[in-house]
């Protein structure tokens, strides 16, 4: 059985009566949507707010690749290990994107019997989160060309409308655009584009704020654009971010649903890795913590973005803590980071593991060495993993004093993680997490770049245009200077180049672009070629994404 035949032949329970049976939320604390879905009142958030914390458990990975990892998929698989034995644990992720999800990815709610159900729910539409944070966006821009058109009486400079439109699908044609064409009552032509609404300063501000008065302040200083002095035009100015903040306003309360062996993931906000701070909202997390012992939680893609990002804007935001990492990898991923060719990956190749664990090593010593979190290695095992290799993954690691653990999940759904999750209990019991942030708040923008480039990332230099320093310093006068930094890179590799596999070190990485996000509070650099508007692959997934004669979801896995 696939992913989605899983998912499919799944008996689920009630969601309103499981949130009463497993975490005590009564129900008139309970939006559902439909059967197997709910909205947990941000009221009661408040009313349990002076409960104590359980511990956190952050969930990261090595860098991606196509073969595979499965951050996800384990992530579910400890929550449910950890059920099974005894300890009161719930999932916080973040909501898929339908970019991806038509594009090269497909669904992404777990797999095997580790997943989150239901799956055809959660890929595709879910409860309207990422529809009512586009729509917030793009009202945003519509009063930003309407304010232009009707006079425009804050003297916005046209040439320097830094705010774009947004649309979660992977569509390259709207990268760039001209709007406002068709004559005068359409208003003033000019250059615009599209970002998708993973990539969007409001997603980002909605994962980031812990209240709805945080979210309408933090709203309020998105800066949209400039006058011709360079002076800053914010949507408080253009009087958008109460209604923006009324239509997030139901969005904002998390999401409840559940594993297949019924147990509950917090799935709320979804911030791309690569180009966003790739973490799931804090407002879930933190109400995961007061209902629950342990929360596991992930960050999207390697550890050098998600887990980097997690630790320097998620956690210097909002005063989380974690208590642990766990460090996912696939002796398939390893290989081909050691330059196995794909079709190959199934055939022991000890030559291409031991070369491919550079890129684990490195994974394991920043969690460890920059981020200061006790940490244990999850072996996502295939059936085609040999004895030799696993026990060559053992050996290698051994210097670095961290435990390597295989982990049978997707098999065996939660029995297959029991021994991740004692060791994961364990490492929390023996070791105490020392948080380190990567560089200060006071640290000027371009050496927090620099820091972060090569400490993080291993670069040698780190170069970029006169242009690009000159905003940067005018940045830092215009009271910014003290954001961390947020940066948007390929997730392949530890540099900026895709192809650069395994460990690369010395690498050159280019600041391409730098944008504001005063709303998010972070600055975001654009390196190499990333694209905040990804394109669809030549065979994208929604070819063959479809419905049966009887009306079933097929294709999406």
């Amino acid at each position: 059985m696939n992913d989605l035949d899983i998912a499919q032949a799944a008996e689920m329970k009630p969601i309103v009566p499981l949130l009463e049976e497993k975490l005590g939320i009564p129900m008139e604390f309970l939006e559902p949507y439909g059967h197997y879905k709910a909205k947990i009142s941000l009221d009661y958030a408040d009313q349990i707010s002076d409960r104590p914390d359980g511990k956190l458990i952050l969930v990261t990975a090595i860098s991606p690749t196509p073969a595979g990892e499965g951050k996800t998929t384990t992530t579910v698989g400890l929550v449910d290990a950890m059920n099974r034995l005894g300890k009161k644990t719930v999932a916080c992720l973040r909501e898929p994107s339908l970019g991806p999800c038509f594009g090269i990815k497909g669904g992404a709610a777990g797999g095997g019997y580790a997943q989150v159900v239901p799956m055809e729910d959660i890929n595709l539409h879910f409860t309207g989160d990422f529809h009512a944070i586009g729509l917030a966006n793009n009202l945003l821009a519509a009063m930003v060309d309407n304010h232009i058109h009707h006079g425009n009486e804050l003297k916005i400079d046209q040439r320097r409308v830094m705010w774009k439109r947004v649309v979660d699908m992977n569509d390259r044609a709207l990268r760039e655009i001209t709007v406002a064409l068709g004559g005068l009552g359409n208003g003033f032509p000019r250059t615009d584009g599209f970002d998708i609404v993973v990539a969007s300063e409001v997603m980002a501000i909605f994962c980031l704020a812990t209240s709805l008065k945080e979210l309408r302040e933090r709203l309020g200083n998105i800066v949209v654009g400039y006058r011709r002095d360079r002076v800053p035009v914010t949507a408080r100015e253009l009087k958008a971010h109460g209604s923006m903040t009324v239509l997030l306003k139901d969005a904002f309360q998390p999401n409840a649903v559940q594993t297949l062996e019924g147990n509950i993931a917090l799935i709320h906000g979804g911030p791309f890795a690569n180009i966003a701070h790739g973490c799931n909202s804090v407002i879930a997390t933190k109400l995961g913590l007061k209902l629950a012992d342990y929360v596991v939680t992930e960050a999207g893609f390697g550890a050098d973005l998600g887990a980097e990002k997690f630790v320097n804007i998620k956690c210097r935001k909002s005063g989380l803590r974690p208590d642990a990492a766990v460090v996912v990898a696939t002796v398939r991923a390893l290989k081909y980071h050691g330059g196995a060719a794909l079709a190959d990956l199934k055939n022991e190749d000890l030559a291409a593991l031991e070369k491919g664990m550079e890129n684990l090593e490195r994974h394991v010593r920043n969690v460890r060495e920059h981020f200061g979190l006790p940490c244990v290695v999850a072996i996502n095992r295939y059936t085609a993993d040999t004895e030799a290799e696993i026990e060559m993954l053992r050996s290698r690691l051994s210097h670095l004093q961290v435990h390597v653990v295989l982990a049978e999940h997707w098999q065996k759904g939660g029995a297959g993680a029991e021994d991740l999750a004692r060791e994961v209990l364990g490492v929390m019991e023996r070791t105490k997490s020392n948080l380190r942030f990567t560089y200060p708040d006071e640290m000027p923008l371009w050496e927090k770049m620099e820091t972060l480039a090569k400490k993080i990332y291993r670069a040698g230099k780190v170069v970029a245009d006169t242009k690009v320093k000159s905003q940067l310093k005018r940045m830092e006068k215009m009271g910014y200077g003290h954001y961390p930094i947020c940066v948007a890179k390929t997730p392949f590799s530890f540099s900026a180049d895709s192809k650069l596999l395994g460990a690369p070190r010395d690498h050159v990485v280019k600041v391409r672009e730098v944008r504001l996000a005063a709303g998010a509070e972070f600055i975001i650099m654009i390196c190499g070629d990333v694209m905040t508007m990804p394109g669809l692959p030549k065979e994208p997934a929604a070819a063959r994404i479809d419905l049966d004669d009887n009306g079933t979801v097929v294709g999406l896995f």
